[in-house]
């Protein structure tokens, strides 16, 4: 019997739209001020990762120890270079088919849902003209933990009224299927499939992809 989900929750950052280059240009720029080194590498690590977390990150590849007042500034000099780039995103830079399969989704009557790190979703959904498209948002204003604690998902979930096993989450970081694995949500990998092995299954994209074949991989 295919399995169809009841909600499906969705990471923002690589799922539905590339901000990756863009947190890329500003965390190089602030490592590159400390005196650390930063590669396309090292910000794959920090796929899912809080603001806090990638910060840590780069001081501790640097051997770096700063005090709290210090890290607060460069968190948000950081997040205002980040806020100015996205500030000029447009619907033009959403991953081709996504949008198709959330209308798909919601044609159906399946919630769709937000569950981010990011604590700029709610601009970045608004720029690319697709806010109305989810029932609930859950970002990093809204959360304790960050990936891979499964709290985004689990208040996501919650929202909806709906059990983690009836609901599906779409991640591209290693940390966001985890966090999904966690929760106990059915969780599929958008990105590499060596890399997201913890995935039930790993699409490369939403071209081409349906309920169809979602319910078919599932069940």
């Amino acid at each position: 019997m295919a399995y169809t989900p009841k909600a499906c929750l969705f990471d923002l950052d690589g799922v539905i739209v590339d901000t990756a280059k863009y947190h890329f240009s500003g965390w190089k720029r602030l490592a590159e001020e400390l005196g650390v080194p930063f590669t396309i590498e090292d910000n794959e690590q920090l796929k899912g990762v809080s603001r806090v977390g990638s910060l840590e990150y780069i001081l501790n590849k640097g051997g770096l120890f700063l005090d709290n007042d210090t890290k607060v500034r460069l968190m948000e000099r950081k997040n205002d270079q980040y806020l100015e780039l996205v500030s000029g995103m447009t619907p033009e830079e959403l991953f081709p088919g996504v949008v198709q399969f959330i209308d798909e989704l919601r044609g159906q009557g399946i919630k769709v849902g937000l569950g981010s790190s990011s604590r700029n979703a709610p601009l970045i959904l608004e720029r690319c003209g697709i806010v109305d498209r989810f029932e609930t948002v859950v970002d990093g204003n809204s959360i304790t933990f960050s990936k891979p604690d499964p709290e985004v998902f689990l208040k996501g979930a919650q929202a909806f009224g709906v059990t983690p096993a009836d609901c599906v989450v779409f991640e591209d970081a290693v940390s966001g299927v985890q966090a999904a694995v966690n929760g106990g949500f059915r969780a599929v990998g958008v990105g590499d499939p060596e890399t997201l092995a913890a995935a039930e299954f790993v699409i490369s994209g939403f071209e081409d992809f349906n309920l169809e074949v979602l319910s078919n991989r599932l069940s």
